[in-house]
């Protein structure tokens, strides 16, 4: 499991900025769960007009991100490695809390089931031990 934590992100997910929502991975369990790490760049510029004057990460990309946690653990697998796992749904989305320039987005993820290359994730959203979001994800596998 070291070994994996080790590579970089961009060896295991096919996304690339400026789509790259995860700067670290903090610990992976292949197949079953993830936990990383997103530092919200202050010069995002989503934040030009989200909000002026009160700047706010988009709930979509808190989104995306638990996404491409859940993305990080099954597509780290030698069964999905080179595959994209697409979005295909979003359940019982909950926002808590702002994410502000220059938070660190905390991001766990854990892989409820995966049949017939559809799959559901859990995942919460954290800064500074508070929760900011949480989600249920479906995905698609590519064949």
């Amino acid at each position: 499991m070291k070994e994996l934590v080790e590579l970089a992100v961009e060896e295991i997910l096919p996304h690339r900025p400026p789509f790259l929502f995860v700067s670290r991975i903090i610990s992976l369990e292949v197949g079953k769960s993830a936990v990383t790490e997103f530092d919200v760049p202050p010069d995002l510029p989503l934040f030009q007009g989200h909000f002026p004057g009160e700047p706010i990460l988009p709930g979509v990309i808190i989104l995306e991100m638990l996404a491409q946690s859940g993305g990080l653990s099954l597509l780290a697998s030698d069964e999905y490695r080179g595959k994209i796992a697409y979005l295909a749904a979003v359940d019982a989305a909950r926002f808590r809390r702002p994410v502000r320039p220059g938070d660190t987005i905390r991001a766990e993820s854990k892989i409820l089931s995966v049949r017939r290359g559809v799959g559901r994730a859990e995942g919460k959203a954290y800064v500074n031990g508070e929760e900011v979001a949480s989600a249920t994800i479906v995905f698609v596998v590519q064949n």
